[in-house]
């Protein structure tokens, strides 16, 4: 068999914030709804319910003194050791993020710039052909920054490639929003390189859809829904929850689907599926739904791990996170190991959806 080109994880690291907070925390918060009436239920009451909604018992948010750049810079340098590189043979450095660099007292997204060209800077990077930009793609950006690495890498453009999600979400998060308690801070990176193999290793496939058509709302930046709050031009994410849940439960099992028949694999084949993680019980749905694709009701035991109860949802750096925290045996009662066959997939502000089939080296 004639030997081809794969692009194989060779590296990965993380960085989890410090700074714990748990839903006990939000009990001091005064909620309105998004027509700027309060909340007449008890904060015990709504963060309850939310626990029961979303499994979230707690995530972590960065300290004042760091910021996003700061925190891709740190599972860079961990990806980069990991996979035990020279970093100067880096031929392309990619930040998945959605809103810059922000500071705990300005909310403006700062880009100028790039996130990419920051890290790079950061990691003391002297090779002009080490190419550094940024992509933004909501919460899937990350996989899809693994995807265009891909592209290149069997294009022949490169052997060496950081891709890293890096995201702070509290500080773009409204405080009188229930919402708000969704959202959490961390970095995920992963080190691709060129692998010439006489067998399918590293990614076998990839899918991405756009549904910009009546789902380009969903999610965006709008203003508190506390009518008094003191900066009213200041702007927060805001999200369409029943819709978007409808919206993910209807599309992302087709598209991973359609991603694993692509591959020409079945998901009986799949070892482990990593999925963007915004809400627990919508996971769970999303994954019955696509094994129920297959007439299959009797999903495997641990098929799904799972980090949102602890990490909340860190958008573009969930994944990278937990592929992290699988490998290294950080993650209880999961292991990948070589020849596993994997399932990435993510959905998210645009409305975007992507997957990737891998195959571990």
């Amino acid at each position: 068999m004639n030997k081809r080109i794969y692009s194989v994880i060779t590296g990965a690291g993380n960085y989890i914030p410090t700074k714990q907070i748990k839903n006990e925390d939000f009990l001091t918060n005064e909620f309105y709804e998004s027509n700027g009436e309060k909340i007449t239920k008890s904060n015990h009451e709504i963060t309850q319910k939310f626990h029961e909604i979303t499994t979230i018992a707690e995530r972590r948010y960065i300290t004042d003194d760091l910021m996003t750049s700061d925190l891709a810079y740190f599972a860079a340098v961990e990806a980069i050791k990991s996979a035990n590189i020279d970093k100067e043979e880096l031929d392309y450095i990619i930040v998945a993020n959605n809103f810059g660099d922000t500071k705990p007292d300005n909310r403006a997204s700062d880009h100028v710039p790039s996130l990419a060209s920051k890290v790079k800077h950061k990691l003391e990077i002297h090779n002009p052909n080490t190419i550094a930009y940024d992509l933004t793609f909501g919460c899937p950006g990350w996989l899809q920054g693994v995807i265009q690495a891909d592209y290149y890498i069997k294009s022949g453009d490169a052997k060496k490639i950081l891709v890293i999600g890096a995201e702070v979400l509290s500080r773009i998060s409204d405080p009188h929003d229930r919402d708000c308690m969704l959202y959490a801070d961390g970095a995920g990176a992963v080190v691709l390189e060129a692998k010439e193999s006489d067998t399918p290793v590293g990614i076998l496939a990839h899918k991405t859809r756009s549904d910009t058509f009546s789902h380009a709302g969903l999610l965006h930046m709008g203003k508190s829904f506390n009518p008094e709050f003191e900066n009213k031009d200041d702007l927060f994410l805001k999200m369409n929850g029943r819709r978007l849940y409808q919206y993910a439960l209807d599309t992302v099992p087709p598209s991973i689907k359609a991603c694993l028949d692509k591959a020409e694999i079945s998901i009986t084949d799949v070892d482990k599926v990593l999925i963007h993680q915004a809400n627990g019980k919508m996971d769970d749905a999303i994954l019955k739904r696509l094994y129920g694709l297959y007439d299959i009701h009797e999903i495997p035991e641990g098929v799904m791990p799972m980090t949102i109860a602890t990490l909340g949802n860190t958008s573009v750096a969930t994944l990278p996170t937990l592929y992290d925290l699988i490998i290294k045996d950080k993650l209880d009662g999961h292991q990948i190991k070589k020849d596993d066959v994997l399932i990435f997939a993510s959905v998210g502000a645009g409305m975007n959806i992507n997957a990737v089939v891998y195959k571990v080296d």
